[in-house]
């Protein structure tokens, strides 16, 4: 049983829903995030980043900082570039991307079903990550962030959505990057308790992204137990179909061949590997091959028989078997995600992705790896294991400020 809550959403009027809505500050470049900021005083940048042309700043992460987000957020709804839903709803929201359609629901996650193991996670968490921002969430009792939450595909769900998909979306604008966006209101008595009855059909759900946000969203929930209102046993969710989303590669480019030449890095890989050099670069076209590029070569990378134990969930990962095979014993990196001599590329960079990084950054050798499946990624978090670091590169990447979730609604 999947429980989901409709809300009352703070959300910008139709008119300046393309102005507002912005991608997380932290993934605009320094120069392209103040030019933002500078031209456009609808972007909801503005809010996470109150102190834009202000001489008194705050530390990051600080109290302080985030009573001035607070202070821009009413700021904002004083202004009118947001508005409070008067029902509640639930919002279909489709990002598109070239013949791709990202169709899913924001609602309200249950915390009692993720403290009860229903809602499913593949990942750590970091605690002071999880305690700053539930330090944000105590000052600004708001969460612009929805956590992407992915489920098996439903007939009844899938056949609601489409019935909304072929009306007039609340919404409609398309960004620089080229996404389209749609949003659409689901705030008819019947449609809310379907959508509430189909999801209950659905014995759990699994984290795609955002595991920080849910566990802080978790402590948020358990320190305000005295406040009774049903708002903090949810947190904001977007609620996608595994079909609806896609599963990317995550790359790595290695600065250091830990002082080995390339003939003696080939060497050593040898031990482990089938190498066959590659005329034209070509990705992985299966589990457990593995692109390289080293110097001004390529190779395809094949393990040798006996060194992969296939049924264990984390350890046939391609991911693992790199940092057990290569990263570890050869190049000396015990923890990618920690070692600065290990740089990530999403797949949706390609090989020109990977070749700029190690230009830029002294790439020394990198590795394509094959995307993990939807399949290999559930059968981790129902043996409640945890993936490897930077495992995968998850689609769609929300905007923010489109839906907020206010708490006390």
């Amino acid at each position: 049983m999947t429980k989901i809550r409709p809300f009352k959403a703070v959300r910008p009027p139709r008119s300046k829903a393309y102005l507002v809505a912005s991608r997380p500050y932290y993934t605009y470049k320094k120069k392209i995030l103040a030019a933002k900021l500078q031209s456009n005083k609808f972007t909801f940048l503005h809010v996470i980043n109150p102190e834009f042309h202000k001489e008194d700043k705050t530390l990051p992460n600080s109290n302080e900082r985030f009573q001035k987000v607070r202070q821009k957020y009413d700021e904002f709804l004083d202004s009118g570039y947001f508005f409070k839903d008067k029902v509640d709803s639930f919002y279909i929201y489709r990002q598109q991307i070239d013949d791709f359609d990202y169709v899913g629901i924001v609602a309200g996650a249950s915390v009692q079903e993720y403290l009860d193991g229903k809602i499913k996670i593949h990942e750590h968490t970091i605690t002071h990550r999880e305690e700053t921002f539930k330090r944000y969430l105590d000052i600004c009792n708001f969460n612009a962030e929805p956590v992407l939450l992915t489920y098996p595909d439903h007939e009844g769900i899938n056949t609601l959505l489409d019935r909304y998909l072929a009306t007039r979306s609340e919404y409609e604008f398309t960004t620089t990057d080229d996404k389209t966006h749609n949003l659409w209101l689901v705030n008819q008595g019947n449609d809310i308790d379907l959508l509430k009855r189909y999801f209950e059909e659905i014995p759990h759900v699994y984290i795609a992204d955002g595991h920080h946000r849910s566990a802080s969203s978790v402590l948020y929930s358990k320190d305000n137990e005295e406040n009774k209102h049903e708002s903090i046993d949810f947190f904001l969710a977007y609620f996608i179909a595994e079909s609806k989303l896609k599963i990317y590669d995550y790359n790595r480019v290695v600065t250091s061949l830990n002082e080995l030449s390339e003939e003696e890095f080939l060497n050593q890989l040898g031990t482990s590997f089938n190498i066959t050099k590659q005329e034209n670069i070509t990705k992985p076209t299966k589990n457990h091959q593995f692109t390289m590029l080293l110097g001004n070569d390529s190779y395809q990378l094949q393990p040798k028989a006996g060194l992969i134990e296939i049924d264990h969930p984390v350890k046939s990962l391609d991911t693992q078997i790199l940092s057990d095979l290569i990263l570890e014993p050869i190049l000396g990196i015990l923890d990618a995600k920690t070692d600065n001599r290990v740089l990530f590329v999403d797949g949706i960079k390609g090989i020109k992705g990977i070749k700029s990084i190690m230009k830029k950054q002294g790439g020394k050798v990198a590795f394509s790896l094959f995307p993990v499946s939807i399949e290999e990624l559930k059968k981790v978090a129902d043996n409640n294991l945890i993936m490897p670091p930077k495992s995968t590169w998850i689609e769609p990447k929300l905007r923010s400020g489109m839906t907020i979730y206010e708490y006390n609604d």
